[in-house]
């Protein structure tokens, strides 16, 4: 069992309050990720779950128990850092192995644990290796099995992929998910990154200023954000954000459309502007436009090779029933 409740959890940095009381029940087996910018304290509220920073007010429960004043190595959860931390002289088989030498496991289980882990992350071949031989993602997988040998309530990952380079960030997103379904184990997963949010979390928690702005699913966030924060940080590109006239038409003080909700038509359209930069991905074409009069840049996501160059007109047609309205708080619309 792996279910984490927070209930009024404040904390503060002297007379700083960088986490406002706050509630969460993360459900067991469930794969909540922690998003927003950089400094909304989701790293804090991690590591306030961990236990590795002292709550100012409110309690941790996790499964049913108050863990609020338990130390780390109580709580029953594991921590995969953005640093691999690995040591350098010791094989990955030690390496692994090294929170059961601590905690004083016999060797038959210990092996056991190993191998096991090993095989679940394919990391047999590389037992005895040490992590100057190994890949980025190779040293991740032997951070994570370091992990999984301790058999944990929930893991919690704190922004396990920066350091890695693009393909092996999408390769490693992949294997974590995979592992998630293998172990069906609680995990709870930092990151800025929104894309990594949408395609791994059954649940995401996205944070402003220590404040839960929004907790659903990718999809319940991505179609029915309820407010312009949410709206403007989950999907790549970001939702176009435009307020005045266009947004009167619509009764709203604010309406917002997607990129990939903007059609680029022959002629007429409902918009029309300039091409500014166009981003031309083989499998999509993102239009930059400028003058169109509803907002500084508007972005505008098309299927395909879209044959329009810098400077050209280009018309546009937006889909009325995928027009979001928020109101002059910045809250959604029914």
């Amino acid at each position: 069992m792996g279910q984490i409740q927070l209930k009024q959890v404040t904390k503060s940095f002297g007379d700083v309050q960088v986490i406002p009381p706050l509630d969460l029940i993360i459900q067991d087996g469930e794969f909540t990720v922690f998003v927003g910018p950089s400094g909304c304290g989701k790293s804090t509220l991690l590591r306030l779950i961990a236990g590795l920073e002292d709550i100012t007010t409110g309690h941790i429960e996790i499964d049913g128990q108050d863990a609020t004043d338990v130390v780390p190595a109580k709580r029953g959860l594991a921590m995969v850092f953005q640093s691999y931390a690995l040591y350098p002289h010791m094989s990955v088989r030690k390496n692994i192995a090294f929170p059961l030498r601590m905690a004083k496991l016999n060797q038959v289980e210990i092996t056991k644990r190993v191998e096991r882990a090993a095989s679940v992350l394919n990391l047999t071949d590389y037992l005895d290796r040490r992590p100057g031989q190994l890949s980025g993602g190779q040293r991740q997988r032997v951070a994570i099995g370091r992990a999984i040998v301790r058999d944990p309530a929930a893991f919690l990952f704190d922004e396990p992929l920066s350091n890695l380079d693009a393909a092996l960030r999408v390769g490693m997103r992949l294997e974590i998910s995979e592992l998630h379904k293998r172990l069906e184990t609680t995990m709870v997963y930092v990151t800025h990154d929104q894309v990594e949010a949408m395609t791994m979390a059954d649940k995401i928690v996205v944070l402003q200023a220590g404040v839960i702005e929004q907790v659903g699913t990718p999809l319940e966030l991505y179609h029915t954000p309820r407010n312009t924060f949410v709206a403007g940080f989950i999907g790549s590109p970001k939702m176009n954000l435009m307020t005045g006239g266009e947004a009167a038409k619509h009764n709203a003080h604010t309406i917002g459309v997607r990129p990939e909700h903007i059609d680029v038509v022959e002629s007429g359209g409902q918009w029309q502007g300039t091409v500014g930069v166009a981003e031309h991905l083989g499998s999509d074409t993102f239009f930059h436009i400028h003058n169109t009069g509803l907002a500084e840049t508007l972005t505008v996501r098309a299927i395909g090779d879209v044959n329009l160059k810098h400077g050209d007109t280009i018309h546009l047609a937006p889909r009325v029933d995928e027009i979001h309205r928020f109101d002059a708080d910045g809250l959604r619309i029914a």
